[in-house]
């Protein structure tokens, strides 16, 4: 008598007889769990948690605050708010791609944005040369963060805390700690301001609820960079090999791709990308502040996790870290117009920090 495997084996053969063709042979799949499935989809779709919550947010204060949540200066404001929080996080997402993070970022645009001001207004520098002069600052942070991560081998977490430190330190000495006036700078360097100029929205247009609103022009330069940096991310080798170095660098290294280099070229484009936000920082308050945009780093690090970028590397998105920034301008204006004070605003975002880790967490652990 045969026994059960000999008997499947048997079927297999009588299958692969009547088709003649291997590829027709039955195939023994594991069934998946519903979890599994999920965990799959997230991977694929990775936008989809951010962006639900997104929604959920709309959803939930518009219901609380009513017609003053939707009114177009509100949706305004959101959206001025957000912008600096987006900009230096598309930098924060290219770090966090290679499974790094970079706490410098919002001193590196500081000081860009300090260099800039004073050499056009203090100094008489011509202004492209003062803007260039900020460009550069910016540039040589991040490379400078890239050589320490990279050939020193050295924690991201203890590099950038440390040129934090270093930038923060500087921007103060260099800047005596005054701040430039909205007027001279206005006087002197208009180009400055240029990203804070207004653009009302037209009333023809099919949104109702956006007709009268207003958006800057830094805000559409964010856009703008979010778009470039998508398409270097997703059809680029450049990008792929970000997303490879942050999966697992030695099989990336093993495959061809100069881990050292990428790491390298990966902070300093994130060093350039703040200097621009340097610029935008200018024209979202007018003057030349040493002092200003004090929160951006917890911010640009809370956009990037909140919209589904793993701390681990090599998983994320720039559209999932704009709902993130989003989500963080929504909740934040949404609690103020519940009449909830500033504690109860830091509070939910913090949660959401650990909501999104803990999820992240848990479609790693299924992957595995």
């Amino acid at each position: 008598m045969n026994s059960e495997s000999d008997k499947a084996g048997q079927a297999v053969e009588a299958g692969l007889s009547a088709s003649g063709d291997p590829a027709a042979v039955a195939t023994f799949e594991e069934r998946k769990s519903p979890g599994r499935r999920f965990q799959q989809f997230l991977h694929v779709y990775p936008t989809t948690i951010p962006f639900l919550v997104l929604l959920l947010g709309v959803v939930v204060f518009a219901f609380i605050a009513g017609s003053r949540f939707f009114h177009p200066l509100n949706l305004s404001l959101i959206l001025q708010q957000v912008t600096i929080i987006a900009m230096v996080g598309i930098a924060q997402t290219l770090v966090i791609l290679t499974a790094g993070i970079d706490l410098s970022g919002g001193a590196i645009m500081v000081l860009a944005s300090v260099v800039m001001g004073r050499l056009a207004v203090l100094s008489g520098v011509p202004v492209p040369l003062a803007f260039a002069a900020g460009i550069v600052v910016g540039l040589f942070c991040g490379f400078l963060n890239g050589l320490a991560v990279s050939w020193l081998r050295l924690p991201p977490f203890i590099v950038t805390l440390g040129t934090w430190s270093v930038f923060r330190a500087t921007n103060f000495l260099y800047s005596k700690n005054e701040t430039l006036r909205q007027q001279d700078v206005e006087q002197i360097a208009p180009f400055l301001q240029a990203t804070g100029r207004l653009i009302k929205i037209h009333d023809h247009l099919p949104f109702g609820f956006v007709n009268g609103a207003t958006v800057t022009l830094g805000s559409l330069f964010m856009i703008a960079v979010a778009i470039v940096m998508t398409y270097v991310l997703r059809r680029t080798a450049f990008g792929r090999h970000v997303y490879a170095t942050g999966d697992d660098p030695q099989a990336a290294q093993l495959v061809g791709i100069d881990v050292s280099r990428t790491l390298v070229s990966v902070y300093t484009l994130a060093g350039f990308i703040c200097s621009v936000a340097a610029w935008v920082l200018i024209g979202r308050i007018g003057a030349v502040s040493p002092n200003a945009a004090s929160n951006v780093n917890l911010d640009s690090v809370t956009a990037a996790v909140i919209g589904g970028t793993s701390l681990f590397g090599g998983r994320g998105s720039i559209i999932g870290t704009l709902f993130g920034a989003l989500i963080v301008g929504v909740f934040r204006n949404g609690l103020a117009l519940a009449g909830l004070d500033n504690n109860w605003q830091e509070l939910t975002i913090g949660l959401l920090i650990i909501i999104a880790v803990a999820l992240d967490q848990w479609i790693r652990r299924l992957s595995e």
